[in-house]
Formats: C-alpha cells, sequence, structure tokens
C-alpha cells in the first residue's frame, strides 16, 4: 500500500518547494477490506487542518499561515500525511508573490496527487488568532459504567433497539487506533448522528473501544465505523465524522454521511 512512501522512514526536511514530496495512496486497497466497491454507500470529505505553513514574500520576508484542505472521500487517493508535512516544509524557504499564489500552488498540487479537485483555504494569523475551541453536538457517552476488555474491533458489540426510533448525536472523545505503518497512536473524537433504531449506548462505546489497538489509517477507520453502525444498527440516516489529534502540526478528519453534504470544521479542545 505505501510503496515508497517516506512513512516510517527516516527523511530529510527539503525548505525549497517541490511538488515531488507528495504520496499518494490509493483507498483502493482499504475500501475493498471493508467490501466497499466504486459504488460507495456513503459521501463525505477529508479536512485536514496543517497549522505550520510558512513561506517567503518576494522581498525574503517570512509569511506565515494556516491553511485547511478537503479532500473529497469520491477521491480515488488519499495523500500520506508525512508527504504533506515533507511538502508543506518544502515552502519555507521559497518566495512567492503573495499568500493567494501559495494557495492556488497547493491546490493544484494536492488535486493532481489525489486525482480530484481538492479544495484548499489559507488562513493568515488575522483571521485565525482569536478562534476558541468548540464542542460536539449531542451526548458525550464517555462516562458510562461499562466494562470493556475488547481490543479488536469487533461490529457485533453494537446493539439497538428497532422498536424505539430516535433521531439524535452521541459522540466520545477515547477513539484510538494505530498507524498501520508505524503502529504510532492516533488518538481522537467521533461523532455519530443518526435517524432509526435507538442504538444502545453502552455497546457503541464498547465498540469504538474495541479500536484501541487496531492498525488503519484514519479515513478508513471512519469507513469501518460507518459501515458496522450502517449494518449492525440499520439507521435510515447516518452519519460520522472524527476529529484526531494533530500529528506532525496536521490533524485529519474524516467526515462520511448518506444524508448529509456539508462538514464543518470545529476546533476541539485536543486541536
Amino acid at each position: 500500500m505505501t510503496g515508497d512512501s517516506p512513512l516510517g522512514q527516516q527523511s530529510e526536511y527539503p525548505d525549497k518547494y517541490s511538488a515531488g514530496l507528495l504520496f499518494a495512496i490509493a483507498r483502493a486497497e482499504s475500501r475493498a477490506a471493508l467490501g466497499i466497491g466504486d459504488d460507495l454507500p456513503f459521501h463525505g470529505v477529508d479536512i485536514w487542518n496543517a497549522w505550520e505553513l510558512t513561506w517567503l514574500a518576494s522581498s525574503g520576508q517570512p509569511r506565515t499561515a494556516t491553511i485547511e484542505i478537503r479532500v473529497p472521500a469520491e477521491s480515488p487517493k488519499l495523500v500520506e500525511s508525512k508527504s504533506l508535512k515533507l511538502y508543506l516544509n518544502s515552502f519555507a524557504m521559497t518566495s512567492f508573490e503573495s499568500a493567494q499564489a501559495v494557495r492556488d500552488v497547493i491546490a493544484s498540487d494536492l488535486s493532481g496527487c489525489v486525482d480530484a479537485d481538492t479544495g484548499v483555504t489559507l488562513l493568515i494569523p488575522a483571521t485565525t488568532e482569536g478562534r476558541t475551541s468548540e464542542t460536539l453536538p449531542g451526548d458525550c457517552i464517555d462516562d458510562l459504567d461499562v466494562d470493556c476488555g475488547t481490543w479488536d474491533v469487533d461490529a457485533t458489540l453494537l446493539q439497538s433497539s428497532p422498536d424505539d426510533t430516535v433521531t439524535e448525536s452521541l459522540h466520545s472523545h477515547v477513539l484510538r487506533s494505530l498507524c498501520p505503518v508505524t503502529a504510532q497512536p492516533d488518538l481522537g473524537s467521533v461523532l455519530v448522528s443518526y435517524s432509526g433504531p435507538k442504538i444502545d449506548r453502552a455497546s457503541l462505546l464498547r465498540y469504538i473501544v474495541s479500536f484501541r489497538k487496531h492498525n488503519d489509517f484514519h479515513e478508513a477507520c471512519v469507513e469501518r465505523i460507518f459501515l458496522d453502525i450502517e449494518r449492525q444498527c440499520a439507521p435510515a440516516n447516518l452519519s460520522v465524522y472524527a476529529r484526531y489529534q494533530r500529528r506532525g502540526g496536521i490533524d485529519i478528519n474524516p467526515f462520511r454521511s448518506n444524508f448529509e453534504s456539508e462538514a464543518p470544521n470545529p476546533r476541539l479542545w485536543r486541536q
């Protein structure tokens, strides 16, 4: 899957712009393992926030910004996260005429990497310095008194009540998975919004905890959660949204839904 990816390898950190640092990973392999073909059971987006972008103005004066990247879930490829870090680092000692020029280059390079139009919003300090953290909607299930001991993902943990139909949002901050290449832990929060048979909250928490030693990329974890809930609980409407902590100055936030068309980009307490 990763081929010549820099992930898990010792790397140099070039500071001259190079689009060739980007490395794409095909989504097909992880989706095939979940039984997903070309006809996706969801739509959505991967929202990447990069916090360490800097470049030089034409005068040589440093500029800095953060960027929001939106990669559509329908794209055949995703960007490997370390390659994105190396790529963005390569802007550090490169001159650009304007912030807009930087944004345009990044948008073009990323769209070419994933073979799909990729949205890029560049945010200068004046627009982000006063930003505060937000909370996920709905009820947090983390304080439930449950016994947890399943450390391999198990969809059969999920239970619902067919005779009790609800519309609600539930979230947890204890999501943990492992990078499939480096085995480094990825921690995050996950939001489940749905309409349908009422999901047993204790069973959902046990299920989320069962990812604790699971090796997979962020995007694949969210797609597995979506499919497992859909298959086990049969909601009419379902959205799954994970907000992961940043690694290497980048946080990755996959959103998958069968009824919502837009995903917000809130900054949570750990982000």
